[in-house]
């Protein structure tokens, strides 16, 4: 369950926006290639990134898994699963992920793959420092409710 109570307003989403702004930013990230491979930040930049390996003809897909939140409560970056020793600090890498919102994962992503083009389709202020490609930006209050958070039997 996310956290939605310090959430002034919500942005919901739908699979079909989703997907069209992850080709979007695909577009966005391509004058930056050629890429060795991706880097995608699970869970969220799972979808972004498939989406965006698929218009980039990216094949070599990889994950980092951090976990920042302990059921509703958000707290320090724990580290699940690293990249890839193949991606090295991240050069020729794209990293992709869904938000980035209290900059607290992509701090952590950021500091594994240093040299890494991370890629997001939102950004938050606190988060905008550690991403260099981004499609939109929000203001730090907005919750953005991702189809895959949802539950379908709910919906």
């Amino acid at each position: 369950m996310k956290d939605m109570t310090s959430a002034a307003r919500i942005h919901v989403t739908s699979w079909h926006e989703m997907h069209r702004e992850a080709t979007d930013l695909a577009h966005r990230v391509a004058e930056y290639g050629p890429w060795q491979g991706m880097v995608a930040v699970s869970r969220g930049g799972l979808v972004p990134a498939a989406i965006v390996a698929r218009v980039l003809d990216i094949h070599l897909i990889a994950t980092v898994c951090i976990s920042s939140r302990d059921g509703e409560s958000k707290g320090r970056p724990d580290v699940i699963k690293p990249p890839p020793a193949t991606a090295g600090t991240g050069a020729g890498w794209l990293l992709v992920d869904d938000v980035a919102d209290s900059g607290a994962t992509a701090a952590e992503a950021r500091r594994m793959l240093p040299d890494a083009h991370y890629a997001s389709l939102y950004v938050k202020p606190a988060g905008q420092p550690f991403v260099n490609t981004f499609l939109r930006q929000v203001e730090q209050d907005v919750w953005i409710d991702f189809p895959w958070d949802r539950d379908p039997a709910k919906i």
